[in-house]
């Protein structure tokens, strides 16, 4: 396989490079590939066909997998650095992040809600969005639909698409080695090998990666170094070509990953509140954290219970192409995925138990299983008509048990808390928790068409529907040991609720292509999220009435252009869309520790521009920018009436920024490709990615509002057409501190640490042989 020299983000020491590269085989006399200097042309299939990105009439955006793993580029969160319109939240358990598009997604814990971005594997959906944390491996690209794409992803698109397509088994045998190390000690090992097994039969592939990395914050309670990870994971295809218009194709994958990221960094023991702007100072907290010193920059924790979260995903799937006669193609996948996750969490952030702040842990336990089925047709063949129409079906079942241990000084009640602060006396503790187990089970049936009607050469027009049956059924439980224990709602006997809902989603607009590089578009879509109940630790008779379902309307205007001699492509695409029912967490009180209640918190809307650009400025010379202006807003907050007075005074909320949706989100890159020799080939990197101030909270904590920020990363490879690469990469080059989530917890406003909150370099080696 011939290397593609393209981006990588680097830095690191010039005598470890020059032994690499000494150590490296002869340099293949050959020359190197013609290079036309026009931008390349991508072609898609998340519209479940082949197709020109440049003549559909959806904004995308397309990340090329090669590119990615030079980048360090390594799992979907890391990607929304790339692609303005995409954030994520971050949290020290997968099973609460949750990923966004246009500022719009789901935030909760509940296994009883849907994800409002879908993310799709290999044409496989996924069901809850904690198994969009693995790390990507053996990718081809990653295809960003952007707004609802209701017609054909269905319930949990309602925002979006993240599509991740892998890479086919080649027809040449091919096999290469990948290995990086970062400061910090962080590690990183890929291999892999692609070939044809027997002729014009069977060809396969298998990728494996091991990673480790030490942590960037340091747990002063016992010198370790936290917020790493330890990861490795597997991946095979096989493709079978029984005849000429049969294809099967065989994808199996494994995931493990072991992250022990704390449960937020204290940065403040101050707190503001929103509305009244009452500021409340916690200095008996300041001094049980000590020797930690809150700051925006903190990167320490005093911690006796131990954080951690272990994942393991997996997989397997079987797509079957069958060529049906002139013009049409049967596809079939059947796919199974099961996702489990086991977590230990130090709620009360400190290390020692004290009259005044009681110790609690958690230790959850999940397991989740969904089996889903597609049957689609499709024409591919130029006509009046192109269309695509199927049935689609999937079933999942979520089983959880979650336990709080609290730990609280003997005989010490709230009226008798002494004024300074004071730790429990050696063996005057008790201990007391609560125990839930609970779970879901989900079925959604759905049939899907979408035609192409091409009423002149250039003048299209786009009309979808899909109709979506959806049966959600949960049920709760839980023990308590003592009432009025901090943080548990107390014992609640077995709970159970079923809701059965139906719905209509699609799009339709027009197309016209007004020169053969300049195509545009509009389009009216209807989106649809699915039923839900708030399924959670400290459930009770309160939340159990389903959710009513979220919809959305949008319109999309949309030009996508190649200019110049094809060496600029050009997209632009601007939107409103308003969203109704809007499923959402909001903060409420539990024997004074701070939880959320999953509510339709009314209407929402998410209006802007978005522009993707490409220039070959000369064939060395490549420039790429992507901007994001979205103004993400609440329109019409409900209050629901269960929370309790405290919170219920954050409700006015009307006009407010939506959480993780900043206004404005940019990312530039510049590479350049100098020739070193007929075989030799230097590239250098340079790339910029800056956000405005964005909000976390959608109660509008002012203390949840990370400032504006901007991130520089650079790098320089060196590759030859022999197949090896080498490169050295710096990230965060200006040293610029940042949190990718800021939380309210009470008495103290914690954040989460990101890899590149500082400063580092690493170097990258790759080759193929």
């Amino acid at each position: 396989m011939k290397r593609d020299p393209s981006f990588t983000p680097g830095g690191a020491r010039l005598p470890l490079v020059a032994a690499l590269l000494a150590a490296l085989p002869a340099l293949a006399q050959q020359a190197p590939p013609a290079d036309s200097g026009q931008v390349e042309t991508v072609t898609i299939t998340a519209t479940k066909r082949p197709q020109p990105l440049q003549t559909t009439p959806i904004a995308i955006s397309v990340l090329n997998g090669e590119a990615l793993e030079q980048e360090n580029v390594n799992t979907v969160a890391a990607v929304t650095a790339l692609a303005p319109t995409v954030n994520f939240r971050t949290n020290a358990s997968n099973k609460d992040s949750a990923l966004f598009i246009r500022g719009v997604g789901t935030i909760s814990t509940s296994p009883g809600v849907e994800p409002t971005v879908s993310m799709v594997i290999d044409g496989v959906v996924t069901g809850r969005p904690g198994q969009a944390t693995m790390d990507l491996l053996d990718i081809e690209r990653i295809e960003i639909l952007r707004g609802p794409q209701g017609t054909l992803f269905g319930k949990n698109a309602s925002a979006g698409v993240i599509n991740i397509v892998s890479k086919a088994p080649s027809k040449d045998t091919e096999r290469y080695v990948d290995l990086s190390y970062f400061q910090g000690n962080e590690r990183r090992l890929r291999v892999g090998a692609s070939g044809e097994l027997k002729k014009d039969l069977l060809r396969g592939s298998i990728a494996a990666m091991k990673a480790k990395y030490d942590g960037n914050v340091t747990n002063v309670f016992n010198g370790a170094k936290v917020n790493g990870y330890d990861r490795q994971g597997l991946r095979g295809r096989l493709d079978v070509t029984p005849t000429r218009d049969l294809k099967v194709s065989l994808i199996a994958d494994y995931a493990k990953a072991k992250d022990n990221t704390p449960t937020g960094v204290v940065t403040n023991t101050t707190t503001t509140a929103y509305g009244t702007g009452i500021v409340t100072q916690n200095p008996l907290f300041a001094a049980a954290l000590a020797p930690v010193v809150a700051s925006a920059s903190n990167r320490q924790i005093n911690s006796d219970t131990g954080t951690d979260v272990t994942d393991t995903n997996s997989g397997v799937s079987a797509q079957v192409d069958w060529q049906l006669g002139d013009g049409l193609q049967l596809t079939s996948i059947s796919a199974y995925r099961g996702w489990t996750n086991v977590q230990h969490q130090d709620q009360d952030r400190l290390g020692t138990v004290y009259k005044q702040f009681a110790g609690t842990a958690d230790v959850g336990n999940l397991a989740y299983r969904q089996v889903s089925q597609e049957l689609r047709v499709a024409s591919n063949k130029a006509g009046f008509v192109d269309y695509v129409a199927g049935l689609f079906f999937i079933d999942g079942k979520d089983n959880e048990r979650y336990e709080r241990d609290v730990t609280r000084c003997a005989g010490t009640t709230a009226a008798a808390l002494p004024s300074g602060l004071i730790p429990c006396s050696p063996g005057s503790t008790t201990l007391d928790n609560g125990i839930a187990v609970y779970g879901t089970h989900s079925q959604s049936s759905s049939a899907f068409g979408e035609g192409t009607f091409n009423f002149t050469p250039t003048l299209r027009g786009i009309a979808g529907m899909r109709y979506t049956s959806d049966d959600l059924s949960f049920y709760h439980e839980r023990t308590a040991t003592a009432a009025g224990v901090p943080g548990v709602a107390g014992t609640q006997p077995e709970l159970t609720g079923a809701t059965r809902r139906h719905a209509f989603s699609g799009r339709i607009g027009p197309q016209w292509q007004i020169t053969p590089d300049v195509m545009t578009y509009m389009t009216l879509s209807r989106g649809y999220k699915g039923p839900a109940y708030n399924v959670f630790f400290n459930m009770t008779t309160l939340q159990t009435n389903a959710l009513n379902p979220e919809t959305s309307n949008s319109v999309e205007v949309g030009v996508k252009s190649t200019l110049l001699d094809k060496t600029v492509r050009l997209n632009v695409a601007v939107f409103d869309t308003q969203y109704d029912n809007y499923q959402a967490n909001v903060p409420d009180n539990v024997n004074g520790t701070v939880v959320t209640r999953l509510i339709n918190a009314g209407q929402v809307t998410t209006k802007g521009v978005e522009v993707d650009a490409t220039a070959r400025v000369t064939p060395q010379l490549t420039l790429n920018a992507a901007l994001a202006n979205i103004i993400a807003r609440v329109k019409n907050f409900n209050c629901p009436t269960i929370l309790s007075p405290a919170a219920a005074l954050s409700c006015n909320i009307n006009g407010q920024p939506l959480p993780f949706a900043p206004d404005w989100k940019t990312n530039l890159s510049a590479k350049y490709t100098l020739p070193l020799s007929s075989d030799l080939l230097m590239d250098l990197n340079l790339d910029y990615s800056w956000q405005s101030k964005t909000q976390y909270d959608l109660a509008q904590s002012p203390d949840a509002i990370q400032p504006a920020y901007g991130i520089v990363n650079a790098s320089v490879g060196v590759a030859s057409l022999a197949g090896w690469r080498v490169a050295l990469i710096g990230k965060n080059l200006a040293n610029r501190s940042y949190a990718t989530f800021l939380q309210n917890s009470g008495n103290n406003i914690n954040r989460y640490v990101p890899r590149d909150d500082q400063r580092y370099f690493g170097i990258s080696a790759h080759y193929d042989f």
